[in-house]
């Protein structure tokens, strides 16, 4: 996993290197608000467990688990919408071999997220 500077100095800003290939993300610039999703989806799997733990009703407990599918398949496609306007983009900017590994690599996303 790559490393940022905790001054967030310029260095650590704009189109990455070879070296240090996850200095930025795309998601950078909306990271509280996903922080805020993902906080709130810990408290629906917390709210399932409760609800398996209570006995209630099953379609009850499907209908939360299906609410919990949709916002974290949300998550997902935000972060990948980000990744493409981001890091793929600033790597095709760039061109040759780190261009085809960010498509190759983007591409394999969206394959897992599909099947998902």
């Amino acid at each position: 996993m790559g490393t940022m500077t905790e001054t967030g100095s310029p260095g650590a800003l704009g189109v990455s290197g070879e070296g240090d290939a996850h200095a930025t993300h795309g998601y950078i610039t909306d990271k509280a608000n996903y922080l805020a999703r993902l906080k709130r989806i810990e408290g629906q799997a917390r709210g399932i467990h409760r609800m398996v733990d209570e006995e209630q009703y099953c379609i009850d407990i499907l209908t939360q688990v299906s609410a919990l599918t949709k916002a974290l398949e949300s998550v997902a496609l935000g972060l990948l919408d980000d990744h493409l306007k981001h890091c793929v983009v600033d790597a095709a900017r760039a061109g040759g071999a780190e261009a085809d590994a960010k498509v190759k690599e983007a591409s394999d996303a969206i394959a897992r997220l599909v099947r998902s």
